[in-house]
């Protein structure tokens, strides 16, 4: 579950890096850049679900537990 969670992390880091990378760059290839940033940024969003829909599948299978300050002493 952990290396699930890092390679999600990653995933959303380099779609940030890739967005940031199609904002900066100069859009002289007939294509437009707002495109390329647009997909990067769609992707990003994408794999933050995909990371959160993960951790409650796995949090209501047991594979995780949560922790912290108990509610309601």
């Amino acid at each position: 579950m952990k290396y699930l969670v890092a390679l999600a992390f990653l995933a959303i880091l380099g779609s940030l890096a890739s967005a940031l990378f199609f904002m900066m760059k100069d859009g002289t290839n007939g294509k437009a850049k707002t495109s390329n940033m647009a997909r990067a940024l769609a992707f990003r969003i994408g794999f933050s679900v995909l990371l959160f829909v993960c951790i409650l599948v796995a949090w209501k299978l047991g594979y995780i537990q949560p922790t912290g300050i108990p509610v309601g002493r």
